[in-house]
């Protein structure tokens, strides 16, 4: 966790996407991601965490279901949501922090 750890406390908001291989809508956000990475570009770090391989991280920040987005800026967790997402959606909580 000393990789993801430091890139949580970067002043840049950083997204992580915890998902799964084997869930559909988490396949579904794939494209969302890469069209927000590409309108935010250096404003952004995105994460992509797959809960089946990270079982402590996920454990750590109590993921329940998949896709779970959180938003870390400076180490700290700003927000958290479960479920699909759009980039308009997903944009405007970035920008508010």
């Amino acid at each position: 966790m000393g990789k993801f750890n430091e890139i949580i406390k970067s002043e840049t908001p950083t997204l992580v996407d915890f998902y799964a291989t084997w869930c559909g809508p988490c396949k579904m956000m794939h494209p969302v991601l890469d069209e927000l990475k590409q309108k935010m570009g250096n404003k952004v770090n995105i994460l992509k965490i797959d809960v089946d391989k990270n079982p402590a991280v996920a454990d750590k920040f109590q993921i329940r279901g998949v896709p779970t987005f959180i938003l870390f800026k400076n180490g700290k967790l700003i927000w958290k949501q479960s479920g699909g997402m759009s980039v308009s959606t997903l944009k405007q909580k970035i920008e508010s922090v």
